[in-house]
């Protein structure tokens, strides 16, 4: 049968032909009705009014609000994946273009001479204006595993995207609420030193009247200058987490600058997201999957591999030594034909081409379902946690005050004579300890329900 009798239907059973390796179905992945740890947290009433993706909308502060904005448009790892998701996204409009005939055209004028003895110098014009069409008919589905391939993969690309996005704005949250806890712990520590000064003061007084020791002196310059030193510590901590700040908002540490504040967050009731919904909410699990399904697109791209390719070829033209007549009927030439390749022998090439996209496509499936086991993971870790810090902040408030109230005894036994000084610098310390103790506690509950937000895909909205 020739090939130019084929009917426009033929062609188009010759188009949709096979499609071999197998079809995409979503591997299997662990479950679970509920999480162990999610017991005592209370459902959160679903906002509808809130920008889809704010998910640090639910602290209701200003200021955070103002600095994760800028991270998707000015963090230059954001700027990175996003040029990466376009690249995806042409090389995927590429495989699609390969489904279509491919035509080109070609125009030349030549001037060629030659001279000999005999014939004396010849001068040959040519001229030539054609046009060729090429296509190769997907009869093995080849093209369009590709196409799915890469469409998967630029998938993939977006999930990593958000995934970007959504660990770079995790972080600046993390950082922007330890650097408010420790405004509030440098503030607590200049409350002390003001108070020690104090002390300082009058027990140099009292040492220069002769009814202080040189030791209860000593003691007192000990305590002053110990929590100077702790306060210089956590200024450059401060210092530090300010430059993180303006890092991931895509500027220098000397553009940016955060004035000392009081926290102004409202930390939110988080509660147990359902397991399907982390599925759909965390990119990571979705560039995972995606992946999945590119390296099993993959497969059948290896499998065509086994079967030969046919491709359509006709071109048309005119061909003339002289230009003024060249596009006349005489001078017409073409050509229309179709072509067979296909490897005879490959000495197990294929066969290991198959052999690896098959092993590449289970490798992807362990790391999909590893993904998931993670993410439970991270969601059961920082739910206990969280638990947990609201019963040991609870106990550790009531220690502060114990610690206050002692110092504040033991001060007043000390002004009656009773007791040394020492035994003061002891409850002073112990008192500024657990209040700093407490910072640390409040500023580990802001960063893991930064953390748990982050490990529900961000929120736990629809």
């Amino acid at each position: 049968m020739k090939l130019t009798s084929l009917t426009p239907l033929a062609l188009l059973l010759l188009l949709n032909g096979c499609t071999v390796g197998p079809d995409y179905q979503r591997p299997t992945a662990p479950t679970a009705l509920h999480f162990k740890e999610a017991k005592g947290w209370q459902q959160a009433q679903p906002q509808d009014d809130r920008t889809k993706g704010e998910w640090w909308a639910v602290y209701q502060d200003a200021t955070l609000n103002g600095l994760l904005r800028q991270v998707q448009i000015s963090n230059q790892n954001v700027a990175q994946y996003q040029a990466l998701y376009r690249q995806a996204l042409a090389l995927a409009a590429e495989s699609r273009s390969d489904l279509f005939p491919t035509v080109s055209g070609t125009a030349s004028s030549t001037r060629s001479g030659s001279h000999s003895t005999t014939s004396g110098r010849t001068v040959t014009d040519s001229d030539s204006a054609g046009v060729s069409a090429s296509w190769e008919l997907d009869l093995w589905g080849k093209l369009r595993r590709t196409l799915e391939e890469n469409y998967a993969s630029a998938d993939a690309s977006a999930a990593e995207l958000a995934n970007i996005t959504l660990s770079a704005q995790s972080t600046l949250a993390q950082d922007y609420f330890k650097l408010r806890v420790l405004d509030q712990r440098i503030a607590l520590y200049q409350r002390s030193i003001t108070a020690y000064q104090r002390y300082l003061q009058v027990i140099q007084n009292q040492y220069q009247a002769g009814t202080a020791s040189r030791g209860t002196l000593a003691q007192a310059q000990v305590q002053l200058q110990s929590a100077q030193a702790s306060a210089l510590d956590l200024r450059w901590q401060r210092a530090q987490l300010e430059h993180a700040v303006a890092v991931l908002m895509g500027k220098t540490p000397a553009e940016f600058s955060l004035p000392v504040a009081d926290i102004n967050a409202t930390l939110p009731m988080i509660p147990a997201a359902l397991p399907g919904d982390l599925l759909q909410r965390r990119p990571d699990i979705a560039q995972a999957e995606r992946t999945v399904a590119a390296a099993n697109a993959a497969v059948g791209v290896a499998i065509a591999g086994y079967y030969p390719d046919l491709t359509l070829s006709a071109s048309a033209g005119f061909s003339s030594s002289a230009l003024h007549n060249l596009f006349s009927l005489p001078n017409r030439v073409w050509s229309l034909g179709p072509e067979l390749s296909g490897t005879l022998l490959d000495f197990g090439a294929t066969s290991a081409k198959v052999a690896q996209a098959r092993a590449a496509y289970d490798a992807d499936v362990a790391s999909y379902r590893q993904t998931v086991l993670d993410a439970f993971q991270e969601v059961e870790d920082y739910l206990v946690e969280l638990n947990t810090l609201q019963d040991e902040i609870t106990v550790q408030q009531q220690a502060a005050v114990s610690a206050q109230e002692s110092a504040r005894v033991t001060f007043n036994q000390y002004q009656a004579g009773l007791i040394d000084y020492l035994d003061v610098a002891t409850t002073e310390n112990t008192s500024l300890s657990q209040q700093q103790s407490l910072l640390q506690l409040e500023s580990t509950r802001w960063v893991t329900s930064v953390q748990l937000i982050t490990a529900l895909g961000g929120g736990w909205h629809q």
